[in-house]
This record gives C-alpha cells, structure tokens and sequence, in this order.
C-alpha cells in the first residue's frame, strides 16, 4: 500500500514540475514617428494605438533573436548615433587612448611601492639602536641615500601634495 502512494506521490510531482511552460505575452505598437514599443501589459500601451496593438507570445523554447530591435521605443538611427561622442570618436578610440595611461599609472604605483619599502628599510638604520653604531661618512651617506629615495617617491607620486606626509 505504501508502495502505491510513494509511486502516486513521485508521478503527481514529476507530472506538476515537467509541465510548467514559460510564457510571456508582449504588446507591440508603431507610433505615428514609427517608433516602435514593446509592452508586457495592455494597460501600458495608450489608448489611442490600442486598436494598432499586435499580441505575441513568446515562450521559453522561442526566445526573440538577439537581431530583434531592443524594448526601449528608439529608433535605430537615434541607437548609432549614440555609439560617438560629440567628437565622432566611438568607445574603442577612447579605451586606446586610455590605455597606456592605465599602464603608466600602474608601473608608476608599482615603482612607488618599490621605493617607499626600500626608503623605510634604510631608514630603520637610523632608530635609536644604532646611533652610537655608525660612522659620520655612514651617516652622510644613509642620509643621502634616503634624500635621493625621498626625491624619486615624489616622482612617482605626482603633484598630490602628499609626499611628506607619506614619508614620516
């Protein structure tokens, strides 16, 4: 007896998941500039083109082509026009351009790190635990090393102001 519901059970669940379709009903309407809209409720498309209305049905097996004009009422001409700026330049000109200041400020950020690890490092030489250590030509030359390393982080981090700051 068990058995006989378990089946039931199993073949009224298996029945219930395998028969859901997926559809969506979409209103399409031309305006009188032929501009082309797409609703997926009667309600949005206004009264005076309701009688203009062409009903689709798309379900989930037939899906619109990627080619199909997109939902948002512009017209074609208005969607190429959009793809230049005000200079007729298009996005791939201005990601060219872009790119080797991306590089730039990356090899810059990377040299930056680079010296400021190398401007700490030294200046752990001149902590209190070796003040009585060093010689006055050691000294100088730390001293030297670390104004030049000071210099070349300044280099790197442009007019920011912050370069002092950075170094205490």
């Amino acid at each position: 007896m068990w058995r006989a519901t378990l089946s039931a059970c199993l073949i009224l669940v298996f029945l219930l998941f395998s028969s859901v379709v997926y559809a969506q009903t979409v209103y399409k309407w031309t305006d009188e500039k032929g501009v082309m809209h797409f609703s997926d409720d009667l309600e949005g498309v206004p009264p005076a083109y309701r009688d203009r209305v062409k009903v689709e049905r798309w379900e989930d097996k037939q899906k619109p082509e990627a080619s199909s004009p997109a939902p948002t009422g512009i017209r074609l001409q208005d969607r190429e026009e959009r793809q230049t700026d005000i200079y007729g330049q298009d996005e791939a000109y201005w990601e060219g351009r872009v790119r080797p200041w991306n590089e730039q400020l990356q090899e810059a950020t990377e040299n930056y790190k680079r010296v400021r690890e190398e401007y700490l490092k030294q200046a752990e030489g001149l902590g209190p635990s070796s003040a009585g250590k060093m010689s006055l030509t050691q000294y100088q030359m730390l001293s030297s090393r670390l104004r030049a390393l000071n210099e070349e982080m300044a280099k790197y981090q442009g007019s920011n102001g912050r370069s002092k700051q950075d170094v205490r």
